[in-house]
């Protein structure tokens, strides 16, 4: 049996112009609203097949404000059958700060008689870019890593992990306990249904407090890239344009000569 944890943040949605905060220390979320990132919904996907399979359950944390309970709700309607919350400020939190708090979860869960041999969490946080989360959980708990797969399967005590590297599909095997991240596009996240819903709504969540206060991030400031330029070649109006058109399409390669 296998009772995986996975970590999910609240995020500001991607899919509207991103705008920073004041002190560019976070992305600014109040007039584009807030979602679970694609990393992380494909590694509560992974994480509910996993426990399905293993004939365990599969456990949602997060670390944040009042308001990310509704990212542990979505977690819980898709499969998910517990949920942790550490109510903090996240942004607050550098990612040594958030490996500890998730360390000590799993220490106080193992304690409870009710241990997590996986650990899942996204590749990578969305608002900010950290990319250093489940290393520093490893180190912390001082299990195994592998990052940036795209599947995950346990069988016999062990994990494979695969997804594409440089040189090509690569395949990882490493024996539980593990910390793994997962990047998006190996799974497809099945969509909450309304009695997942429902349900979830039901599910007690537990609350915890910071083990100890943050160090905070050693970011100095978030910086936007420039927009992309863009620009705008009118060809013509009418038939007299279809030469123009025509043209075009044999530079672009579209059209023989």
């Amino acid at each position: 049996m296998v009772d995986p944890l996975v970590c999910v943040k609240r995020v500001v949605d991607a899919t509207s112009e991103v705008v920073l905060t004041d002190d560019e220390q976070g992305v600014d979320g109040r007039y584009a609203g807030f979602t679970t990132s694609a990393h992380e919904e494909c590694a509560v996907e992974l994480a509910v097949r996993i426990a399905a399979d293993a004939g365990g359950t599969a456990t949602v944390m997060t670390l944040g404000d009042d308001d990310a309970v509704e990212q542990l709700r979505a977690a819980l309607a898709v499969g998910c059958a517990a949920a942790t919350h550490v109510v903090a400020d996240a942004q607050a939190f550098g990612p040594a700060d958030v490996a500890r708090e998730i360390a000590a979860v799993v220490r106080d869960h193992e304690a409870a008689g009710t241990p997590h041999e996986l650990v899942l969490l996204g590749n990578d946080a969305a608002d900010t870019g950290d990319f250093q989360v489940g290393i520093r959980l490893a180190y912390e708990l001082g299990w195994p890593v592998v990052n940036g797969v795209s599947t995950v399967t346990v069988a016999d005590g062990e994990v494979t992990a695969s997804g594409s590297g440089p040189d090509g599909h690569e395949t990882f095997r490493l024996p539980l306990p593990a910390v793994v991240t997962v990047l998006e596009g190996g799974v497809e996240p099945r969509y909450p249904s309304v009695p997942g819903r429902m349900k979830a709504k039901k599910v007690p969540i537990e609350e915890r407090r910071p083990t100890a206060d943050p160090v905070g991030p050693s970011r100095v400031r978030l910086v936007l890239p420039p927009p992309s330029p863009s620009t705008v070649q009118v060809l013509g109006t009418g038939p007299e344009a279809a030469p123009a058109v025509v043209d075009l399409f044999e530079q672009l390669g579209v059209l023989a000569r």
